[in-house]
């Protein structure tokens, strides 16, 4: 049995791959016990999903508010996009859906802005003035906009136009690199490709990497020649866990 502080919350990050889970110290960012992941199902549609988030929830002895992120557009709890989540998505209240399936209170939020949130409050974006472009990294790209310190949501730069007319997330997306087998310099030349598009388009001062690609920063930096600073995200790829904890209620 888990025993819950006052500011303890569960936090939920759904991907186009995988579904994390962990309850964390929404004060701290610390993530209070193990970490736990289920696969996304496919098709994942409405019913599929809410089915793994609930037998996910069911591993954790917790009731209360949960904070949840999801990667498409999302608006008051509803899905505007279908991104990598599929057309079946568009316009479903993903709140409401999720508390069906588990009983529990659902917040839910843009997955990149719940990364970039955690990472403004605690992470490697306290301090920073200007615009700060936090970049997350997975099957897609994600992008949250600050500026001094304020989200504007929603922002989605990995849908821009890339090679040959495709969206960059379909070009330099983690999920590219590992389909094609490029090696971490050959994909860090094309995410670099992103980085000077996004810097032209935005004028940020500064950029955030997360997601699973910001654990090898080191294999691929040399190949970027972006001017605008480029930090690593402290809550690496626990960020958007992080973010959507501390986006829902306090717990009473």
């Amino acid at each position: 049995m888990v025993t819950l502080g006052m500011t303890q919350t569960l936090g939920i990050d759904i991907g186009g791959s995988g579904i994390k889970a962990a309850l964390v110290d929404s004060q701290t960012g610390k993530l209070c016990g193990e970490r736990r992941r289920v696969v996304t199902p496919r098709p994942a549609t409405p019913d599929s999903l809410a089915e793994a988030v609930s037998e996910l929830v069911s591993e954790f002895d917790y009731s209360g508010p949960v904070g949840c992120c999801f990667p498409t557009i999302v608006i008051d709890g509803r899905a505007q996009s279908a991104s990598n989540m599929g057309e079946e998505w568009i316009g479903v209240a993903i709140d409401e859906t999720l508390s069906a399936a588990t009983d529990l209170p659902f917040t839910v939020i843009n997955d990149a802005d719940a990364a970039g949130m955690a990472e403004m409050r605690l992470g490697a974006g306290v301090g920073l003035a200007g615009t700060v472009i936090t970049i997350t990294v997975g099957t897609g790209i994600g992008s949250a906009l600050f500026y001094n310190g304020e989200l504007v949501p929603n922002l989605e730069l990995g849908h821009m136009a890339g090679k040959d007319g495709e969206p960059f997330e379909k070009w330099a997306s983690d999920r590219a690199r590992k389909t094609e087998d490029l090696s971490w310099q050959e994909w860090g030349a094309r995410f670099d490709g992103f980085l000077l598009r996004a810097a032209r388009v935005c004028t940020p001062d500064h950029f955030i990497l997360g997601g699973g690609a910001s654990k090898k920063f080191e294999r691929f930096s040399d190949n970027l020649t972006v001017k605008t600073p480029v930090h690593t995200a402290r809550f690496l790829n626990n960020a958007g866990i992080v973010g959507a904890a501390m986006a829902a209620p306090a717990r009473p």
